[in-house]
């Protein structure tokens, strides 16, 4: 177990340094000029050419490009980030500040992913080819092809502007949370449900499972004991997926409802290519979703003792 864990942590060295660098090109690739966007409020008698040269020096802009990805990535390796273009403050402290909003929006979304879209996957698979199934999978498919904006402006108007429950934007507390957790988990939501249906049928079909039926174990305890739990290895697999989904899908959510977490932070840093911010972003959040897949494989040898990572691994 320890080799296995140990060559994928080697082998996300090689990950991480492609996605720095394909983010690194974007960035330097979009038309605009940091430094002028910083100097675009300024009197327009103290923006000359002279001053123009001068702050892209300071920021050392006029460095070529390897240059200045190869001190991205040295000082990356010694836990330095850099420090934003626009906010004049470390990289990795501001990170530190926004991740708590992005993460508790983000497990949130998880426990509504987990609840609603197994949920609705295990009675559609127990109540296969009635209404129950037929309604869940209804629930589903509004998920999966839902835009998370869209969703989010709908939940807003519904239950902030109509009914006046939640609040729209911004706050903090569990009320404040809510919409938003339910606009992140829903899409997901709605393809754990198909997977946990699909995987639960299969599984409910195997031999052993009809032999602890003609048996007369209890529906109860044949589904929560054997058959759940050895449906639960694709649907854990599609879970990791979907976290890493979801620290992306806060941007446009933490964007919508106002919330000052990594996804709003780092919109703004793009529209002010600050590039040293949305470089260090990226890679933090890369970072924890190969994280999270990790923990993922290893849950595998929990869910199912039979799997075993080898030295051959």
């Amino acid at each position: 177990m320890l080799q296995y864990i140990g060559n994928r942590l080697l082998q996300m060295i090689p990950v991480l340094f492609l996605i720095s660098l394909i983010v690194f090109m974007i960035m330097h690739a979009l038309p605009g000029d940091p430094a002028q966007l910083m100097l675009a409020g300024a009197e327009s008698g103290s923006v000359t050419p002279e001053r123009l040269e001068e702050l892209r020096a300071q920021m050392g802009l006029n460095d070529p490009l390897v240059v200045q990805y190869g001190r991205f990535i040295s000082h990356a390796l010694r836990g330095d980030l850099g420090n934003s273009i626009r906010l004049r403050q470390p990289v990795t402290q501001l990170i530190a500040e926004r991740f708590g909003y992005t993460l508790q929006l983000s497990m949130a979304g998880l426990v509504v992913a987990v609840v609603v879209g197994m949920g609705t996957g295990i009675l559609a698979a127990l109540n296969q080819n009635t209404w129950i199934d037929t309604l869940s999978m209804v629930i589903a498919y509004l998920g999966v092809s839902m835009p998370l904006f869209w969703l989010g402006l709908l939940l807003i108007l519904i239950f902030s502007f109509q009914l006046k429950w939640l609040p729209p934007a911004g706050g903090s507390g569990f009320k404040a949370l809510i919409l938003p957790a339910v606009t992140l988990g829903f899409v997901s939501a709605g393809i754990i449900s198909r997977l946990t249906r699909s995987s639960l049928i299969e599984t409910m079909s195997e031999d052993y499972i009809r032999a602890a039926r003609a048996k007369g174990l209890p529906q109860r305890l044949l589904v929560g004991r054997h058959a759940l739990k050895n449906a639960l290895i694709p649907v854990v697999t599609i879970l990791g997926i979907q976290f890493g989904g979801m620290l992306a899908g806060a941007v446009v959510t933490e964007t919508v409802f106002s919330r000052p977490g990594l996804g709003r932070l780092i919109v703004s840093a793009i529209l002010w290519k600050d590039y040293p911010l949305v470089q260090g972003i990226v890679l933090f959040l890369a970072v924890i979703y190969l994280g999270v897949n990790l923990l993922v494989d290893i849950s595998y040898a929990w869910i199912d003792p039979r799997i075993h990572y080898g030295n051959s691994r």
